[in-house]
């Protein structure tokens, strides 16, 4: 099992930790997920994201070697700006779904999920050809921590003494606090502003310290586990690789026809195409338990007739709007927000509802 740099600062803070795609990682705090979880909303919140994947792609030919590989229109994304995107494969489905940033006129970080790095790794490499550009995986001497919650800005404010006011949502800036460097793009994962900061592992303990204990005297702030951050996205209608999106998820089906720039010639362009021509079969929605009772990855969904007509791909507790929730992917006839159904729990059927996205709207937007 592998261990991030701040693996002791979590253990100091009574974490409970836990494997989480070959790496322990803490799942939540002495606080708890649902406090945490609130923490982010009224607040600010520090996650620890080391675990995910770290690609450096330079060189003159990185533009269309990266236009070529992700579905958002690269080309589109200026320096010192950075935006969402998707791996696609040759049949359209999804690979991997991956956060871009242009750090500099031929230098790009590319940021993957952690179970996903050895076979994005592959993809890219497999795909290079004769595009004039590097690939290096700076995964191992890079700490990624999201700093998130609509306190975050102002803390980032007060702790550098400069005037953030011009710094614009996916915007890319460089800090130094305390003579530690680090890069930090205006993104995040959980409805909320703030910002993901990459730093160098050996100084990433220090600059936790710093945001904790300096930020603290900023704005309310404290650390946050896997649990919350599932619970933040989810809310905010965020999707998560292995639950909502996989190898045979294409964007239209997973709500994420906007993430594909088909103006760009992306690998998978022409399937996506031709589902959307053809019509979806099937859509990702989200629901809400109507009796007690909390939704499971596996669970079958049921029509109001009983039929079986999906599955549940991701089921939790919804702090902000305090109600038991779930994703799952359904016939587009069942996909109408108020649709009555019914959720298989340990054999008892509970009736849910179809209910309309975002659980909660993103605050930035």
């Amino acid at each position: 099992m592998r261990r991030t740099a701040l693996h002791t600062k979590h253990c100091e803070a009574g974490a409970k930790m836990v494997p989480f795609a070959g790496w322990e990682m803490p799942l939540y705090y002495r606080d708890g997920a649902t406090e945490e979880h609130r923490l982010v909303r009224r607040s600010a919140g520090l996650f620890d994201v080391s675990h995910m994947g770290t690609f450096e792609i330079a060189g003159k030919g990185s533009l269309d070697f990266l236009n070529r590989m992700i579905t958002s229109g690269v080309h589109k994304t200026d320096v010192a700006m950075s935006g969402y995107g998707l791996l696609l494969n040759e049949q359209g489905n999804i690979i991997d779904d991956i956060f871009l940033y242009h750090t500099e006129e031929y230098l790009w970080t590319l940021v993957v999920n952690a179970s996903n790095l050895e076979k994005d790794w592959d993809w890219l490499n497999s795909h290079r050809g004769d595009f004039d550009c590097t690939l290096t995986d700076v995964s191992e001497g890079t700490s990624l921590i999201a700093m998130q919650g609509p306190a975050v800005i102002a803390c980032l404010e007060g702790l550098s003494g400069e005037d953030l006011s011009a710094w614009t949502r996916f915007g890319i800036k460089e800090f130094v606090l305390e003579g530690i460097p680090f890069r930090s793009g205006r993104t995040g994962y959980t409805g909320e502003d703030g910002v993901e900061i990459f730093v160098a592992s050996e100084q990433a303990a220090a600059l936790w310290n710093i945001l904790l204990d300096q930020g603290g005297k900023q704005c309310e702030i404290g650390p946050c586990g896997l649990a919350a951050r599932d619970s933040l996205r989810f809310e905010a209608g965020f999707p998560l690789y292995g639950h909502e999106l996989n190898e045979t998820v294409a964007p239209p089906e997973a709500l994420l026809k906007w993430a594909c720039d088909f103006e760009s010639d992306f690998i998978g362009k022409s399937p996506v195409e031709e589902l959307i021509k053809k019509g979806l079969t099937r859509k990702l929605v989200t629901f809400k338990l109507i009796d007690k009772g909390v939704a499971r990855e596996d669970y079958e969904i049921l029509s109001a007739r009983g039929d079986l007509i999906g599955k549940v791909v991701s089921g939790l507790y919804a702090p902000t709007v305090d109600l038991y929730c779930g994703n799952g992917f359904v016939p587009v006839a069942f996909a109408k927000a108020g649709t009555e159904i019914g959720i298989s729990v340990r054999g008892r059927i509970k009736k849910a509802e179809v209910v309309k996205r975002p659980l909660y709207r993103p605050a930035y937007r």
